[in-house]
């Protein structure tokens, strides 16, 4: 654990203020849910919950499932980090952050379609492969994350069978979160 230098008080109604720098630096936004764990040695720590990350075996399944029949790798993510991978390494795409892109994709509930007349979105910081579908997952009214199909070929575009999976992966997704 990381030492800040930051100490801030309780106040009379029990809570405490995460301050603007932690904030931005964990991507800690209003009204995201927090979860707490405590240990023997007296710490309590916040943690950002993940509702897609709980469910890392059913991404990860969903994940593998949409590469075999998009024929392309996916990509499913939580707010923050990629959840699960399929169809490339899956040390090129371990907890790598999202881009700004796609976390704008997902504030606008937007789904993306890479064609000859749209601009590329590369959903993953340091990871080179642009998105050919991205799809967010929707639970309750909320976005939780995102699916997408990346490309192998920098010439790829975006087929209807590629569109069609990446929504359904995250419709299927938004359904196991909401159960």
């Amino acid at each position: 654990m990381k030492a800040t230098g930051i100490v801030r008080r309780i106040d009379d109604l029990g809570r405490v203020v995460i301050p603007k720098e932690i904030r931005r630096t964990m991507r800690i936004r209003e009204g995201d849910p927090l979860e707490i764990y405590t240990n023997p040695d007296g710490e309590v720590i916040f943690k950002k919950y993940s509702a897609v990350g709980e469910l890392s075996d059913g991404a990860l399944q969903t994940a593998e499932v949409i590469a075999k029949l998009s024929g392309s790798p996916a990509v499913v993510f939580d707010m923050d980090h990629v959840v699960a991978v399929s169809g490339v390494p899956k040390k090129e795409y371990a907890q790598r952050r999202v881009s700004s892109a796609l976390e704008e994709l997902m504030e606008q509930r937007k789904a993306f379609e890479y064609s000859s007349d749209s601009e590329e979105v590369k959903p993953v910081e340091g990871v080179d492969s642009h998105a050919l579908a991205v799809s967010p997952i929707i639970t309750n009214g909320d976005i939780s994350g995102a699916v997408a199909i990346v490309s192998n070929d920098k010439n790829e575009k975006c087929s209807a069978l590629q569109a069609m999976l990446c929504k359904a992966g995250a419709m299927f997704l938004g359904k196991q979160i909401e159960e």
